[in-house]
This record gives structure tokens, C-alpha cells and sequence, in this order.
């Protein structure tokens, strides 16, 4: 979190006309491929869907079995959690990226980013090589 506080300018200098946040110092490299923190993807789409019905049915089960075996049933609600990596709109997010894995990519340039169509080494699951071109921060 970028907090500001305002400090009084030593007598004789003068403020700045407009705060900027503070960055850390870093060394000039390459641009690396952004990567989202978070990745709910599986490795397929069958697989992704299989934890869905994993998950949904867990709960689905664990509540209409209350009236038949009781409130213990409930403690299965829980292990739905595992199935779906968090919640039932990680799981949604997950889907999402699981379909675009490799199709999409995120391009920033001048500090505003696009999504556009991933280059074609990008689609085949090759790394980028020595002699490939690669993108660099200007």
C-alpha cells in the first residue's frame, strides 16, 4: 500500500508541485511476461470440470442429506472447498483461464495494457529461445 504524508519543505526550498508515489530502485531487465498472482487453472478443461462436479456435488449432497442422515452430513460441505480451490467463483475464474490458457496475453506498453492473441510459440508450449526475438521495457 502506497501511503503519502505530507512533510512541511525545509524554510527556503520549495514543495513540489505534484506528489509522486515512491518506486523501489531496480536494476534495468528484460521485461518478464506478466503472470496473474493467482492461478485457479487446471491442467485441462476435463480435468477443471471434473473438480466442478466434485465440488457442486459435495454440496448439493451434503445439504439434501440432511433430512436422511442429519447435520453431520454438513462436515462434507467443507471438502468442496479443496475441490474448487477456494469457492465456487474461483472455480468460475479457473474455467476462464483454463479455456484462454495460451490463446491470450496480456501487453503492456506506455502503462496501458491490452489483451491480444498469443504469438504462435506462445500456443504450442515452446519457450522462447536464445536466437527468438524478445520484447524488452524501452
Amino acid at each position: 500500500m502506497n501511503t503519502l504524508y505530507s512533510v512541511k519543505p525545509a524554510q527556503g526550498a520549495k514543495a513540489p508541485a505534484t506528489a509522486r508515489p515512491a518506486t523501489p530502485a531496480t536494476p534495468a531487465t528484460p521485461a518478464t511476461p506478466a503472470t496473474p498472482a493467482t492461478n485457479f487453472a487446471s491442467a485441462s478443461v476435463p480435468r477443471h470440470l471434473a473438480r466442478g462436479a466434485v465440488g457442486f456435488g459435495l454440496i448439493i449432497g451434503s445439504i439434501a442429506l440432511v433430512p436422511v442422515a442429519g447435520p453431520a452430513t454438513l462436515l462434507a460441505a467443507p471438502l468442496a472447498l479443496i475441490a474448487f480451490r477456494g469457492c465456487p467463483t474461483c472455480w468460475m475464474v479457473g474455467l476462464a483461464q483454463t479455456i484462454s490458457r495460451g490463446r491470450l496475453e496480456r501487453q503492456c506498453e506506455d502503462g496501458v495494457c491490452t489483451l491480444a492473441k498469443a504469438h504462435p510459440a506462445a500456443t504450442t508450449g515452446k519457450e522462447p529461445t536464445a536466437d527468438a526475438p524478445t520484447r524488452t521495457a524501452a
